[in-house]
């Protein structure tokens, strides 16, 4: 697990939200499955408004940049994401919404999110 900090697209407060992860080189993966609900989750609607947050494993803090994952990227990463938890393939089967795959990335300038 991770824990996820964004920007509240609305609010413009921090907003935390644990979550599975594949490790992806220096970054990570996280799937915005949200058990299978038929809307985004909130956290995956702030990265699209604001791709700069940090993640949280253990006791180190990253920047990262958040993008979402391809067509082609999308399909490689949900196989893997559900070779790693059966979940998501029920995840999926509950919507009918493709589930997005957002890449965390270390923040190219190394630099602060936005607050």
């Amino acid at each position: 697990m991770l824990l996820l900090t964004t920007t509240g697209r609305t609010s413009g407060k921090n907003h935390q939200v644990p979550l599975l992860y594949l490790p992806n080189g220096e970054g990570f993966v996280v799937i915005a499955s949200w058990g299978g609900r038929d809307y985004h989750p909130d956290w995956y609607l702030n990265l699209l408004a604001e791709p700069a947050a940090t993640v949280d494993i253990g006791s180190t803090t990253r920047n990262v940049t958040a993008r979402v994952a391809n067509a082609e990227e999308r399909a490689t990463w949900m196989e893997r994401a559900q070779q790693a938890h059966s979940g998501y393939e029920e995840y999926q089967r509950r919507t009918e919404r493709p589930i997005p795959i957002v890449f965390l990335e270390p923040a190219a300038d190394g630099g602060r999110p936005r607050w």
